[in-house]
């Protein structure tokens, strides 16, 4: 039997996503740094509110910024876009779920700069396949 020890920290879920982003293959990798990733506990009330969710347990992760296919020389000088991560949320749908913790936020992170990139499901889903997910 596995040891069971304390829930996997909002670090530990960081060090997760960060680890999959280093899989990224290039030309995606070096784009993907740019990005800012920021794991909380759960999305705040506004996100939630923004989103049209009642239920923080629905949202396991977000872009937040301007995706690359949308962008002209006027967005200079903006701030990072970001990708959040919610720990709660996804160590939930861990428990509901036969995938590993590292697939699951590998999954959600690849996802979520999938939008920076302004790539559809599919070519996400490719992403995730180019990661080895």
């Amino acid at each position: 039997m596995r040891p069971f020890g304390p829930a996997p920290s909002l670090s530990e879920i960081e060090a997760l996503a960060a680890a999959a982003l280093a899989r990224l293959p290039e030309p995606f990798a070096a784009t993907a740094r740019e990005v800012v990733l920021l794991v909380e506990e759960f999305a705040d009330e506004e996100t939630l509110t923004e989103m049209g969710m009642d239920d923080p347990y629905e949202l396991t992760g977000l872009y937040v910024g301007r995706p690359l296919t949308e962008r002209s020389v006027d967005d200079s000088g903006r701030l990072p876009d970001q990708v959040f991560l919610y720990r709660a949320p996804i160590l939930l749908e861990w428990c509901e779920s036969e995938e590993t913790l590292e697939h699951l936020v590998a999954h959600v992170v690849i996802h979520e700069i999938g939008h920076h990139f302004g790539l559809s499901d599919d070519d996400i889903h490719g992403l995730e396949e180019a990661a080895g997910e």
